[in-house]
């Protein structure tokens, strides 16, 4: 069997082209929905020719929610490649850590305690999400610290897992203080609601995730040698402690940021950099932009789906999701030897 050869030219070549497939959905998303606009319709609007009822329907409904669709994919791929990497684990990801049950937890004080105090959630929410993340992570690592050994990752897994169920019950018994929609709020949060599409939460989470995959893109030799073990990148010269500290940060704050104003979406950080590292390889420096735009191309085409296809009721774009990656990742399961 010949094995694939993975060079920088291909590596670019699919990024570009990931580029230009998400550039593709949005248009389509642009003109797809219950309200139609044609093609001409969408540009004479963005050159500012559209009456006013073009004006609202594209950009007070439907850019955001496509600019916010590609940031939460890029956010949750470049999380999710960073803890495979770091774990040296295809299974780790935000959901599987038990990171997705704290950030919900904290998702949940936030709905039950601020919201209904009228503060602005501007900040208030993605911060939250990020204490809750940054605090599930530090008990799953502090739980699993063993003096004088590596960590293991399996152990990380299993104590995430644990975890996330202590956190699970934390949230059944908060959801007993909800009123009717607070309740269909993290309902539609738990499924992935893309609820946040307001230019007042993403012009927080753009710069959230920018400066974020500007900084793990530049770690992407440091990340090519973590995940050659701990040994040999400290044998390269690697400050392994101070490196993993920085850049789990980095990828719960990523994910975190992503989930609290797109709701959950931790299965797009397992599956997109498994897509990616078929696609380009395990070079860093092109695996995190192939994830990132991975999980932005499928959360793109999740929610054109939902809002194109007649399904019964508002169905969430998480589910979608779920529906369209388990196939691939169940026929990655069965190539994996």
């Amino acid at each position: 069997m010949i094995k694939r050869r993975y060079t920088v030219k291909r590596g670019i070549v699919i990024n570009v082209m990931l580029m230009v497939l998400i550039l593709v959905f949005a248009v389509i998303s642009m003109n797809s929905g219950k309200m139609n606009l044609s093609p001409l319709e969408v540009l004479n609007v963005l050159v500012g020719n559209g009456t006013d009822k073009q004006n609202l329907i594209v950009f007070d409904f439907r850019l955001p929610r496509i600019v916010l669709s590609i940031l939460v994919g890029l956010g949750m791929g470049a999380a999710g490649v960073v803890m495979q990497s770091l774990l040296r684990n295809d299974m780790a990801s935000p959901g599987t850590l038990g990171i997705s049950s704290g950030s919900g937890l904290f998702v949940l004080f936030f709905v039950v305690f601020i919201a209904s105090t009228g503060k602005s959630s501007f900040i208030a929410l993605p911060l939250l999400a990020f204490v809750g993340g940054l605090l599930a992570a530090g008990l799953i690592f502090l739980l699993s610290y063993r003096r004088g050994r590596d960590i293991s990752p399996i152990g990380l897994i299993l104590t995430g897992v644990a975890l996330g169920s202590g956190y699970g019950a934390l949230t059944t018994f908060l959801t007993l203080k909800l009123d009717d929609s607070q309740m269909n709020f993290m309902l539609y949060w738990l499924a992935g609601s893309l609820w946040g599409d307001d230019w007042g939460y993403i012009s927080i989470l753009t710069p959230w995730v920018l400066i974020l995959l500007g900084y793990i893109f530049y770690k992407a030799r440091i990340l090519n040698a973590l995940h050659l073990g701990n040994q040999t990148a400290q044998g390269l010269g690697v400050s392994v402690k101070r490196q993993f500290l920085g850049l789990s940060i980095a990828a719960v704050a990523l994910s975190s940021g992503s989930v609290a104003v797109g709701g959950s979406f931790f299965f797009v950080g397992l599956i997109a950099p498994h897509m990616a590292r078929k696609l380009v390889g395990p070079d860093h420096k092109l695996l995190i932009p192939a994830a990132s735009l991975a999980g932005g191309l499928v959360v793109v085409l999740a929610d054109t789906i939902t809002r194109t296809v007649s399904l019964v009721g508002d169905v969430p774009t998480g589910i979608v999701i779920t529906v369209i990656s388990v196939p691939y990742f169940l026929y990655l399961l069965a190539k994996a030897k």
